[in-house]
């Protein structure tokens, strides 16, 4: 097989294995006979990737969790560099996930692999020095903001704005009907849901899920709603159980664009998560804790007021954001009371958060980043 047939591609967590999937299979679409190979989660494998690692093994979180992990890391990036070599691969794909990727991106540069790195980290918040570094590892940078093409353009970097691909996940989305949604799960259908999504690493919901479910309950019983837990794939139902003695709430896994939709509010993890939920106009609180450490570090770096997506997209303080020991029953309990006890309020919250959508456009993010990935391997 010739060379350029062979793509590494890389991810690192639950987010990027659903764009990556969705890229794959855009890929694919173009030219079939291409191959996949590197570090993935299941979505990936369905559309064909060759896993040498699954994201399962891959999910760290903060600085100090990467430093006890660092003989592993080192292990992995070996394997990949040996995978490269063996599959004579000359094209590489990344997705996010900087901390690995942006270190190993260095030795595929000396190894004068083309890189294309597609969903940018976001050196815009933490890390603008890090720029530098993109530029001269970096051959193609494809990204998911408007705001994020203007950033690397100014700084000399060979990048496209694509789109997000969670516009076309959500339009391409066959949603369950509410009432057979909540059937299937068991769900009252008299009661409004609240949704609590504490994240897809197992460390991150370690840390939130036991603050976030009391004062998901306390608020729970204030309105009479029911609170839901979205579960990511890659996370055991049973770890919530271990995690919290409360007990009055569901456990609805793969299913977050239906509670999206159908859910009154949601307490959700900062991340992708909140610009999903935006997208769908939910109302919700912001929440984020970690290790104190990690936190530390990370505060010095981050330049930005906001650390919610869904905020920092709008370019304000549209719904609140709760962090370390303020994720705590009290301020959940506050915050929710402020959105669900004033309809009003509710409702401007709803439109301004619906209204991202027009800031990150209609493009169809997987094809065109395929057809600029495509278009790349031709001219190797």
């Amino acid at each position: 097989m010739s060379a350029v047939k062979n793509i590494l591609v890389l991810a690192g967590e639950a987010s990027g294995d659903l764009h990556g999937a969705a890229l794959i299979k855009a890929i694919k679409a173009v030219d079939p006979t291409l191959s996949f190979y590197g570090i993935g989660g299941d979505e990936m494998k369905r559309e064909g990737l060759q896993l040498l690692y699954h994201i399962n093994k891959m999910a760290f979180l903060g600085f100090v969790e990467v430093i006890k992990h660092l003989p592993f890391i080192k292990k992995v990036q070996t394997d990949v560099l040996k995978l490269v070599e063996e599959k004579n691969i000359q094209t590489c794909v990344l997705i996010d996930y900087p901390g690995f990727n942006l270190s190993i991106a260095k030795k595929l540069n000396a190894m004068e692999r083309k890189i294309i790195y597609y969903i940018s980290p976001q050196i815009w918040a933490w890390g603008k020095h890090r720029i530098h570094k993109i530029k001269k590892l970096v051959n193609k940078m494809l990204v998911l903001f408007p705001f994020e093409e203007t950033f690397y353009k100014k700084a000399g970097v060979d990048v496209t704005f694509v789109g997000h691909p969670l516009i076309e996940r959500i339009n391409n989305y066959s949603f369950i009907e509410r009432n057979e949604f909540f059937s299937q799960n068991n769900l009252d259908v008299q009661k409004e849901i609240l949704l609590v999504l504490p994240g897809s690493r197992i460390q991150e919901v370690a840390k939130i899920f036991p603050s976030v479910i009391e004062g998901a309950i306390a608020v729970a019983k204030k309105f009479d709603l029911q609170v839901v837990v979205g579960c990511s794939s890659n996370i055991d139902e049973r770890t919530f159980k271990s995690l919290s003695s409360e007990k009055n709430y569901r456990v609805i896994k793969n299913k977050s664009y239906e509670l999206f939709k159908y859910a009154k509010l949601g307490i959700i993890k900062s991340g992708t998560s909140t610009l999903e939920a935006a997208l769908f106009g939910l109302p919700m609180v912001i929440v984020y804790k970690t290790n104190a450490l990690t936190y530390f570090i990370g505060k010095k770096l981050v330049t930005l007021r906001n650390i919610g997506l869904a905020n920092i997209i709008a370019g304000e303080t549209v719904v609140p954001e709760l962090i370390q020991n303020d994720v705590n029953t009290k301020n959940i309990l506050n915050e929710c009371s402020n959105f669900l006890s004033d309809a009003s309020l509710y409702k401007t919250i709803s439109e301004k958060l619906k209204s991202l959508k027009e800031v990150l456009g209609n493009k169809d993010a997987s094809k065109t980043a395929a057809e600029i990935i495509i278009a790349s391997i031709n001219e190797a």
